[in-house]
């Protein structure tokens, strides 16, 4: 790979065209690869040098791919057996009422903090939020931004894609990105409740046909809290094991770094057993490697870009243009997890996208790898809702809402994302 050079131009190329081909549709990871191939060919490669980058890049993403294969046993869990269902049930009713805001943004802010994916996290409290709404008369797009927010804030926080791609791409641990995510998260969390009460009665109200179709499809038969917290708490804890033993100089918990790897599915089946669902744990892990497949294509194909890139001149061009223009390399990171983010409209592919094409030259410009994660992790919030992603229109079907209205929610939701990214450029470019 040392003897392959690619212009700068062809990188560049090739990434234009595969976000391209997202926008139009085209399957991320076919785009990913056919960027990958023609940015080679343009860039200067002959057709054994291409495959070189493609096999180089891909290879270089496969730690990444295996640990999420291994969180998919979490994500199963948690997901299908009803238990976050009944933590976010939970939490909705004992702060209820006055604090529905609160409670709805915090509630899916902890269930995606655990393990499972944001989307999914919506669609779990959406019938609560809706619900509460129908009661408080608060209107539907403000019960989106205290729902989406919390999202977002619990999902920098959170061991689930995206939060280990951006390890990944900076060699560290998931659980130091978690950690690191925290005080961004509690801002972001803050501000969505914040706008969400400020805008309570603006907007479409849930009505009472929407309210009796609720009551008629309400799940009853979740698991008592006891059970469903098992396997969260589980994986917690081990995963703070190695942080908190560093922090509190105990060299024997510090060098105790158990990877998430063995940690997510070792919860996710001590889980399955607490619950008493002992004969549901294939079921489970199939259902959760197959929320995970498309994450992990998708990494296949960002590995091949990313190869194309790094064996490129783009980092170096980059580093040059950053220094050029005066403007500090701590830019660098968050911008790279807004664009890539924005162009997929995915958090997950935005934040592989912007760590495995573009750590290297985050890291060239001096930033340290646990600030370059964080701050890259946190940008990939910023505009990753936008319309052209999924995760726009499933929001939407699970709120009921009008495009109309859907799209005022945009705005709120980058506030929130924006919030994050500020607070970990100050915390970790400047502060720490």
């Amino acid at each position: 790979m040392a003897a392959i050079e690619i212009s700068w131009i062809g990188a560049l190329a090739g990434l234009a065209l595969a976000i391209a081909l997202i926008l139009f549709k085209l399957a991320p990871t076919y785009a990913l690869i056919l960027g990958a191939i023609v940015g080679g060919f343009i860039g200067g490669a002959n057709f054994s040098e291409v495959i070189s980058i493609l096999i180089s890049g891909t290879q270089s993403v496969q730690g990444t791919v295996i640990r999420i294969i291994a969180a998919g046993v979490f994500a199963g869990v948690m997901m299908e057996s009803g238990s976050a269902g009944t933590i976010a049930k939970f939490i909705v009713d004992k702060l209820g009422g006055t604090k529905a805001m609160l409670s709805l943004a915090l509630a899916t802010m902890v269930i995606t903090a655990v393990g499972v994916f944001i989307p999914v996290a919506v669609l779990i409290v959406a019938p609560i939020a809706l619900s509460v709404g129908h009661k408080m008369g608060y209107s539907k797009i403000a019960l989106l931004v205290a729902l989406s927010g919390g999202g977002k804030a619990g999902n920098i926080i959170s061991p689930n894609p995206n939060t280990i791609a951006a390890a990944g791409g900076f060699q560290l641990d998931v659980n130091q990105v978690m950690i690191g995510g925290m005080v961004p998260a509690l801002f972001g969390l803050a501000v969505a409740v914040i706008i969400a009460s400020l805008i309570k009665y603006k907007g479409t109200k849930v009505t009472d046909l929407e309210a009796a179709e609720l009551e008629k499809s309400s799940i009853t038969n979740l698991p008592p809290l006891s059970k469903a917290l098992v396997a969260p708490v589980i994986a917690i804890v081990l995963l703070m094991i190695s942080p908190v033993g560093s922090m509190l100089g105990v060299d024997f918990l510090a060098n105790l770094k158990i990877d998430s790897l063995f940690i997510l599915p070792f919860a996710g089946i001590v889980g399955s057993l607490a619950l008493g669902k002992t004969k549901e744990i294939v079921n489970y892990c199939t259902a959760g490697l197959n929320r995970m497949t498309p994450t992990i294509l998708i990494i296949i194909g960002a590995g091949a870009i990313g190869g194309l890139i790094t064996a490129s001149t783009l980092p170096a061009e980059v580093v040059a243009l950053v220094e050029a223009t005066g403007i500090s390399g701590v830019f660098l990171a968050p911008i790279a997890g807004i664009l890539m983010a924005g162009a997929t409209a995915s958090t997950s592919t935005g934040a592989i996208l912007a760590t495995g094409s573009f750590s290297t030259a985050i890291l060239n410009t001096g930033v340290a790898p646990l600030s370059a994660a964080v701050m890259t992790h946190t940008g990939a919030t910023v505009i990753d809702h936008l319309p052209h992603g999924t995760y726009f229109h499933v929001t939407r079907n699970a709120m009921g809402m009008s495009m109309k209205d859907r799209m005022k929610v945009v705005l709120f939701e980058s506030m929130v994302g924006i919030t994050m990214a500020i607070v970990a450029v100050v915390l970790f470019g400047f502060i720490l």
